[in-house]
């Protein structure tokens, strides 16, 4: 997955930016004083459907595994204060 990098002018407009953005379910993975990389993660779908096919065979081990798991990145974004402007 391509990562979008997010330029804002001025220290002010990149704390907005990192303020709407975990607002709509982002994570800061990581910030600095010039830069904020931040993730968004899907969600887990057909739980219901591996709890009871793996239950059968593995007791619930294969359930337990599968929710422990973390979910899919689905976006990944890099905002950082332009130095040009």
């Amino acid at each position: 997955m391509a990562q979008r990098i997010r330029r804002t002018a001025n220290e002010r407009e990149y704390e907005r930016v990192i303020d709407d953005l975990i607002t709509q379910g982002y994570v800061v993975v990581s910030r600095g004083e010039s830069s904020a990389n931040l993730i968004k993660r899907g969600k887990k779908e057909k739980h219901l459907l591996v709890f009871l096919l793996t239950f059968w065979w593995t007791l619930g081990i294969g359930n337990i595994i599968y929710a422990i798991l973390p979910n899919k990145v689905v976006d990944d974004v890099l905002v950082r204060i332009d130095q040009n402007e």
